[in-house]
This record gives structure tokens, sequence and C-alpha cells, in this order.
């Protein structure tokens, strides 16, 4: 029988990042379904990238989004969104989604991400959201969520 050892993650858990100068690091891998017919990958896959790099960002800092949003307290949406493409990624390649807190106030956030391949800048995104709720009005986060944000603008690292 397989066994993980003490503190590893399990052998079964999805990749998931890690935090280092209150910059959150999220690993990634180019498969074929990225890709378009020159393979590229396809413009929008890198929203995607950046989504699931802040998801994780916010969940292992200890934001529950789905707690949230099953407590009908609310739900964060994107409200402005930039993005630069630099160079291409491709098949196989080994990347990394750098997420850093840019600014918080009492119901926005803004995050500026990288989608590196080594220390090669690919594409770069600035996104803003809003903390709204079940009816989609503006609301004010909650106090332990911009506690948590404020702590990573000032480079501070988040444990789980």
């Amino acid at each position: 029988m397989i066994s993980d050892a003490p503190d590893a993650p399990s052998l079964s858990a999805p990749a998931s990042g890690r935090f280092a100068a209150g910059e959150h690091r999220f690993p990634l891998r180019v498969y074929f379904e990225d890709t378009d017919l020159s393979g590229l990958v396809y413009h929008a896959n890198y929203l995607r990238y950046m989504e699931r790099a802040r998801s994780d960002m916010l969940r292992i800092a200890g934001i529950g989004q789905r707690a949230a949003l099953e407590e009908g307290e609310g739900v964060y949406a994107v409200t402005d969104l930039h993005i630069r493409y630099r160079r291409p990624a491709r098949l196989d390649d080994d990347l990394t989604v750098v997420s850093r807190v840019a600014d918080v106030s009492a119901a926005t956030c803004s995050i500026q991400q990288t989608v590196m391949r080594g220390e090669e800048i690919l594409t770069q995104g600035d996104v803003s959201v809003a903390f709204l709720t079940p009816q989609g009005r503006p609301r004010r986060q909650p106090k332990p969520w911009t506690d948590i944000f404020s702590r990573l603008m000032r480079g501070e690292d988040i444990h789980p």
C-alpha cells in the first residue's frame, strides 16, 4: 500500500500554489486542449489560468468563497480586466501564474497576475473584483478577508 509522507500533500490532491513574499505562485502545464490549430495557447485560456490561480490563492489564504456563497453572504465578480499578451505558450510548457494583491478597499480588490515560463513573462493581467450580495449589489467584504488582503499587500506570507 502506498501512503503519503507526514505533512506531504495527498497523492490524489490537485496541484496547489504557494505563497512566497506575499505573492501566490500557481504551477500549471499546457495541455493539447489549451492550444489552437497553431499549437499555441488559445488567448482566452490565459484568463482561465488566471482565474484558477486567483481561486487557489483565495482558498489557501483562508478566504472561504464557497461558504460565503452557500450562506448567502455574497460572491466576487470581475468588474475590470486588462490583459497584455507578450509571448505565446506552447504545448507541454510548464507555466507559473504569479498573483499579487495590488489594492484593497471595503468592497473591492485588485490583483496583478503574470503568466510566466521560467523567468520569461508571457502574459500580464490586472483584475479588479467587487464583493456582491446574492442580488448583485456591492457590499463590504468580510473584515477578516480585507485583513488578509492587506497582509498580502505588505508582502507577508499566508500559510494554511
